[in-house]
């Protein structure tokens, strides 16, 4: 073979070498349930400042619906207590931090969507979140009461496509932060605030002076963020099977009312 032939090819290979890296799915690198059970530990991405699901309590201890989910799941599937590693983790990285394998799952307050799920895998559902609506007015009682009225909701999010197709007469105004719509509701410049109900929950519990009106404007399942890939396939089953007997035991929907989220 002369030289220019060989560079040729080494190049063809070099190429090939390079494309192979970059196809390579970023869930390579979580661990299947054989590794887990090896380890002896269930990693798990959580929030720890959103009530009820995931919080604080007083002694810095982490709480809510999704922690009592995630130690139970590490007890299934290790068959042991106290194997649960927590991570908290941001909005912004629910998702990755299981694609790069810093944890092997997140429960996290992600809803499963079909753009996710090109990326991610997810589990069965665990508790059916939505849209709601919290004030402090006792006039406000419904949808009717809103009409041509100021509502506070979070910039960019889903929850503003929501609110212009259920209520197209409400006048939205963007805040960056619960406490941005708190301030709106108590200065009386807005007089409801939309967001997701588990969150509202929280607030409702924190501020007892508001309310949550007694409707729905959507339904979107919560449910757990798995690496994609057929080597999760028994990670997944088992999660879903864990889930699917705590729903028809009610233990999940138990867990929900403790929570204050039923």
């Amino acid at each position: 073979m002369n030289r220019k032939r060989q560079s040729v090819l080494l190049k063809i290979i070099g190429l090939l070498t390079l494309g192979a890296q970059f196809t390579v799915p970023l869930c390579s690198l979580a661990a299947d349930l054989e590794t887990i059970a090896q380890r002896g530990q269930f990693i798990v991405a959580v929030k720890d400042n959103l009530r009820p699901l995931g919080f604080r309590d007083a002694k810095g201890n982490l709480q809510g619906l999704e922690i009592d989910i995630a130690e139970r799941l590490a007890q299934e599937l290790l068959g042991k207590s106290g194997s649960v590693v927590f991570k908290p983790v941001s909005n912004r990285d629910r998702l990755a931090v299981v694609m790069n394998g810093q944890v092997d799952v997140t429960i996290a307050s992600v809803t499963a969507t079909t753009s996710r799920s090109r990326i991610v895998s997810f589990s069965a559902p665990y508790y059916l979140d939505g849209t709601a609506l919290i004030t402090n007015i006792s006039a406000i009682q419904g949808l009717t009461d809103l009409t041509n009225r100021t509502i506070a909701v979070l910039n960019d999010s889903s929850t503003i496509a929501i609110l212009r197709y259920r209520l197209p007469q409400a006048k939205l105004i963007g805040v960056n932060s619960d406490i941005e719509a708190k301030a709106l509701l108590e200065s009386g410049k807005a007089i409801a605030f939309a967001s997701d109900t588990s969150v509202l929950s929280g607030w409702v519990q924190e501020f007892p002076t508001y309310r949550l009106l007694p409707l729905r404007l959507s339904t979107e399942p919560l449910c757990v963020v798995l690496p994609k890939g057929v080597q999760y396939d028994e990670l997944r089953r088992r999660i879903d099977q864990a889930l699917d007997r705590w729903k028809a035991e009610g233990w999940l929907q138990q867990r929900a009312i403790y929570w204050g989220l039923l």
